[in-house]
């Protein structure tokens, strides 16, 4: 069976992609910066004996050279979750300097390791459902948002709402992937998932299941990234973690795939503006999930951690 490679396997979609890949009878390289947590992470998964763990960080060159020899794909999930800052002077140099730039930086040391290799066929690279906004030039909601729909990063360091520094984030890490990929002939894909939830297998609760039960919670910390995921696309986009690492799966094996591919089963009809799939669901794929259960089973793995209480009402 193939053999891959996944990044950032202690992370929510990291760990439970490496399961999903598992299933599906694929041999995994599974890279965390710490072995042991995703030993720990990892080991209940069924299929462990076609699964290797590495040591690997992305700023560190040539770190991911033994990582990803024999391996055919790539799922460069990976990604910093740093939603803002608590440095108050030079904040704009401080991000570029201590934030962007490591990780675009990292981005191109991953790239050039799969160069290196020979054996890399194809990378499916996890983007994020904020480099997306449904707003145009003039503030005013577009009738149709898809993956041409980018958030312009002027806005984002204008604004600086809360989430900016993510946002940040995945628009320069995802633009440096195209860039050195189309650059230097490697076969990438990324595929862009709005708020991930349902089951997870890290021992904490996800930041993206804390920014979506956040009204319940009254998280401060994580509300405020909800609000204002909804004010740049005018609903909740959600997805569940089962779909999103199927869809993972599928853009890598689809010889046909290119480019960037918007995520999001449509639950919310009456939003202002339609965030579109079309292109994934032209290629084939079709989603098993509806919101229904990304919120129960969301709910019901959030009370077996702990992290609700289990009087907590469940309603769609």
């Amino acid at each position: 069976m193939k053999r891959v490679c996944v990044t950032g396997t202690t992370g929510y979609i990291g760990s439970w992609l490496v399961r999903s890949l598992l299933q599906q009878g694929y041999h995994v390289h599974a890279t965390a910066r710490d072995p042991e947590k995703a030993q720990r992470m990892l080991s209940t998964i069924e299929g462990t004996d076609r699964l290797q763990i590495y040591r690997a960080d992305l700023n560190e060159d040539r770190s991911f050279d033994e990582v990803v020899k024999g391996c055919v794909g790539l799922f460069h999930v990976a990604a910093l979750m740093e939603f803002g800052t608590s440095v108050q002077e030079n904040v704009e140099d401080h991000v570029r300097r201590n934030i962007l730039e490591p990780a675009v930086l990292g981005t191109r040391n991953l790239l050039q390791s799969c160069m290196r290799s020979g054996t890399i066929k194809r990378v499916v690279f996890t983007s994020s459902i904020s480099t997306i906004t449904a707003k145009d030039e003039k503030g005013d909601w577009t009738p149709v948002v898809d993956e041409s729909s980018v958030t312009p990063t002027d806005l984002v360091w204008k604004t600086k709402n809360s989430g900016w520094v993510y946002v940040l984030l995945k628009l320069a890490t995802e633009e440096e992937a195209f860039k050195f990929a189309k650059e230097n002939g490697i076969d990438l894909v990324s595929i862009i998932p709005p708020t991930v939830a349902g089951s997870f297998l890290t021992p904490t609760v996800p930041s993206s299941l804390q920014v979506l039960l956040s009204p319940i919670t009254g998280d401060p910390n994580f509300y405020p990234v909800l609000d204002s995921v909804h004010s740049r696309l005018g609903s909740i986009a959600l997805v569940h973690i089962e779909d999103i690492c199927r869809a993972h799966i599928f853009l890598f094996e689809t010889s046909g795939a290119s480019g960037r591919y918007l995520f999001k089963e449509e639950f919310n009809r009456s939003a202002p503006s339609i965030i579109s799939s079309k292109r994934l669901l032209d290629l084939g794929y079709r989603f098993e999930y509806d919101a229904k259960d990304v919120i129960k089973d969301s709910i019901q793995s959030s009370i077996g951690n702990g992290f609700l209480n289990s009087q907590v009402e469940f309603k769609v």
